[in-house]
Order: structure tokens, then C-alpha cells, then sequence
């Protein structure tokens, strides 16, 4: 049964407020709420003070639960009662969603430079031979053995020998390479260090001063200044200017999820959530609360409804959200 005020005219019992609020905490917390969820959801919480102050309640009991029992809490069957097929809605009615008035940034008690959306990228990017914009991904048209997909902010340089494609310059943002069969090495430089490969499938992610390399099938060879990482299948590594990490592994269908459209959290920090889905959305998001910078977020979310993320998020660690000129959403 879907958690929703009762409609017979006589008052919820607190016991009855209590489980609805778990339930709604727990659609909210999943990463799968949708925009009907939003709709009923503040139906609920309006209903009376009482619905507001059980929310609350068990809210502040969330919060102090350990992580296992947290995790417990998201698969308990309730929670897939809530979920069912819903019509899609306007990008504009899914910002309503968010619940914050436009105002000044003195408002704010903050002063931002704000650049307008799709210039987020350095100058290096404006030389680009392919590139995408905030939320865009697309294929790029190469003849043969290979297939390279550009995610979000992304911009790149081809490396062609004699009408061949043979590699990439990754000046920023996250590429894709699919290689079939059998063919020369293809490589990507991104930074102060190359990845080739020969076989299989791999993604270079180049951001905020790092790269990482993922191998998703085949082998792949990191080469930097500080040291050679020979990739396997479901292995990463990351480099710096001037180091090199480790080899850890990974779960491949997390870190390749964007390219079935989706967002994947997995007890990530709360501001490491919103700077990755700061990266498919025009404008920036600027979170203020110290207290729930570390908190862990957990769940999938849809690259084309990230402003319906933002509000689960929202919802879901007591956020105050205003929207602000140039695409700023501060959170405190």
C-alpha cells in the first residue's frame, strides 16, 4: 500500500504516521522515487503537523542507524510496493520539484562567479575536434575496429596516421573505447600519462586535476612519468601530474552505468554524489552544510531526471535548497 494521508475523514494513528513515514523514507532514500512520488509525497508531509513531525521523527532515527542497517532498510520488500511504471513530465515541472525561489546571491550569503552554462570547460577544450555539453553523450563516427562514446563536458583531439584513427588527446570530461577484433594499439593520452590497448574495452576519465582508467574487458597498459599499471578486466587505477595509485578493482557496471543513462552511488559521500551530478547538468551545485558533506548516499539515479535526484537528496539529509542566476543551486 503506497503511504498517503487517510481519506475516510477520521485522524492517523501515531502508529499508522510512523510506518508511512518509513515507508516514504525509505522510497526516498532508494535513488528510485519518481516525479508522481514528489507529488504524493508533499501531499503526505502537508496533510497536518502530525505527518510532518512523524517524517521528522523517524528522520532523526535514520540518521543514527549503522550503515548495515541502513542497507537492511532499503531492500526491505515495503519499499517495492511503492514502485511502479509513471509517466514522464517536463524537465520544467521537474524543477518545481526542488522547491527553491530564484533570489540574488547577497541572499545567499555567498558571492559566486557564475559562467554561463556549456563554458565550464578550459581553453584547451575550444580546440577540440569532438566535444559535448553539460548532460549531452554521443558517439563518435570512427571507420573501422573501434568505437569511441564521449560522456558529459567532454572534449577531445583525434590522433589520425595516414586517414587511421589510432588514438585520443582527452582534454577533459570521459571517453569510452570499444575495440573489436583484431587491430594496432589504440591509445589515449589524458594529462601526464597514456593508456593503450589493443583489444577489449576500456574508459579514460580526465577531471578536477586527475584521471582515472578503467578496464573493463581485455587489458590495458597505463603508462605515466611515475610508474606502468598493467590493467586486467575489472581493474582501475588513477594518476596525478607527477604520481600514480595503485591497481583496485571495480565493479564494472557501476563505473559504466552512465552509458545506460544512469547515476550509481554506492555509500558515496554526499558532496562526491552531487560534484559527479554537478557534471551532467548546466550551471553548478554548491553545497554549504559541513554536516552533510561526509553522509553516505546510496542508489541510482537518471541522468535525464537529475533535478529529481537533487530533490530525494534534498529530502533525504534536510537540505535547503535556492536556486540562483547562471544554473547555481546552493544547498545548506
Amino acid at each position: 500500500m503506497k503511504p498517503s494521508a487517510h481519506r475516510d475523514g477520521e485522524a492517523a494513528q501515531p502508529d499508522d504516521l510512523e510506518a508511512q513515514a518509513w515507508r516514504w523514507l525509505r522510497l526516498l532514500t532508494s535513488g528510485e522515487a519518481r516525479e508522481l512520488d514528489a507529488q504524493r509525497f508533499r501531499r503526505w508531509i502537508g496533510a497536518s503537523p502530525s505527518h510532518r513531525a512523524a517524517y521528522h521523527d523517524v528522520k532523526r532515527r535514520w540518521d543514527a542507524i549503522e550503515e548495515p542497517a541502513r542497507e537492511l532498510l532499503r531492500r526491505r520488500p515495503e519499499a517495492a510496493t511503492l514502485r511502479e511504471p509513471r509517466p514522464a513530465v517536463p524537465l520544467r515541472q521537474r524543477r518545481a520539484f526542488i522547491g527553491a525561489a530564484v533570489s540574488a546571491a547577497a541572499a545567499a550569503g555567498v558571492v559566486v562567479a557564475v559562467a554561463p552554462p556549456g563554458l565550464w570547460q578550459g581553453p584547451d577544450a575550444w580546440q577540440a575536434d569532438d566535444h559535448t555539453a553539460a548532460g549531452e553523450q554521443r558517439t563518435v563516427a570512427v571507420p573501422g575496429d573501434v568505437d569511441v562514446t564521449l560522456n558529459t563536458r567532454t572534449s577531445v583531439r583525434r590522433e589520425v596516421v595516414a586517414g587511421r584513427m589510432v588514438g585520443l588527446d582527452l582534454l577533459a570530461g570521459e571517453a569510452a573505447i570499444d575495440l573489436r577484433g583484431t587491430r594496432g594499439a589504440f591509445v589515449v593520452v589524458a594529462g601526464a600519462g597514456r593508456s593503450v590497448a589493443e583489444s577489449g574495452s576500456f574508459q579514460v576519465r580526465r577531471w578536477d586535476g586527475k584521471v582515472c582508467v578503467t578496464c573493463l574487458e581485455g587489458r590495458v597498459r597505463v603508462e605515466h612519468p611515475a610508474g606502468v599499471r598493467q590493467l586486467e578486466a575489472r581493474q582501475q587505477t588513477v594518476y596525478h601530474a607527477t604520481s600514480v595509485s595503485g591497481i583496485a578493482g571495480v565493479d564494472p557496471d557501476t563505473a559504466s552505468a552512465w552509458r545506460q543513462g544512469m547515476l550509481v552511488f554506492q555509500q558515496t559521500r554526499l558532496a562526491d554524489a552531487l560534484e559527479e551530478i554537478d557534471r551532467y547538468r548546466p550551471g553548478r551545485v554548491l553545497l554549504l552544510n559541513d554536516a552533510a558533506r561526509d553522509k553516505p548516499v546510496s542508489g541510482r539515479f537518471a541522468i535525464a531526471s537529475l533535478d529529481l535526484a537533487l530533490w530525494q537528496l534534498q529530502e533525504a539529509f534536510d537540505l535547503r535548497a535556492r536556486s540562483l542566476p547562471g544554473g547555481l543551486l546552493v544547498l545548506s
